[in-house]
């Protein structure tokens, strides 16, 4: 865009966007205006020359994406067209798939504009919990979202026949079943760490049945191994601990 200083209004409303934001100061841009909650409808918005967006959790109506004479920018969390939609990150980490960001130019379609720039971003150890991801990914969008201000940049359209989309994460999805592949279950201690927790469902010695949420867990032998747990109504603890009191 080779745009030195524009007036930007920044959409963020999650912990991805912070650290995109972070960034965007670091490198002199700060916003003229800052929203951070997608609740209820959006404030009058004064004259910008750009609005850019990191997970907002909102749609962006046509008329606002019209305003900025630059347009909007969005910062996404994925190698576009692939994992679209609310949970990107969650899904690469289940997944195991490439991980990576891009900046597009919105449309009034859900992560389906043009894109502006796009770069693979390597995490290891790799799959990691879900706000180490979050982090990686967020601080290098705004790098490349950094240079896509400074430097000349073309438009490359989506190819839509690849698109894969993402579902919003209900509490349910965090349900561990022993019975199901270990790196399955594995995957889901990462991706749902932070929200809304990989838990199973334990009988004890006893008979009583408890929830239990498995905060860290290992792949041992190729078998899944819980780490550090928290039972239903006790502290954190190890899983070793947990099972010699009621295994």
């Amino acid at each position: 865009m080779n745009h030195k200083n524009p007036k930007i209004i920044f959409l963020g409303s999650s912990r991805f966007s912070t650290f995109v934001l972070d960034e965007l100061e670091k490198a002199g841009h700060s916003p003229i205006l800052n929203i951070t909650s997608a609740k209820g409808p959006l404030p009058e918005l004064p004259e910008a020359d750009l609005i850019i967006v990191a997970s907002f959790g909102k749609i962006i109506p046509k008329k606002i994406l019209d305003l900025p004479k630059l347009g909007c920018l969005n910062v996404h969390p994925s190698l576009l067209p692939r994992y679209r939609g609310p949970s990107p990150i969650q899904n690469q980490i289940l997944d195991g798939g490439e991980t990576g960001v891009t900046i597009i130019r919105m449309d009034e379609e859900m992560d389906h504009g043009p894109i502006l720039a796009q770069e693979k971003v390597a995490i290891s150890p790799w799959p990691d919990h879900y706000n180490i991801v979050e982090e990686k990914l967020a601080r290098a969008g705004g790098k490349l979202l950094v240079k896509v201000l400074s430097e000349p940049t073309t438009e490359t359209p989506q190819d839509h026949s690849k698109a894969s989309y993402t579902k919003m994460i209900k509490k349910e999805d965090g349900l561990i079943d022993l019975n199901e592949e270990a790196e399955k279950n594995y995957r889901k201690v990462l991706a749902y760490s932070t929200w809304p927790g990989a838990h199973l469902f334990f009988k004890k010695k006893t008979g009583e049945e408890v929830r239990v949420v498995v905060k860290d867990a290992k792949m041992e032998d190729g078998k899944f191994v819980p780490v550090r747990v928290i039972p239903a109504g006790k502290r954190e603890m190890l899983w070793t601990d947990f099972l010699r009191g009621n295994a």
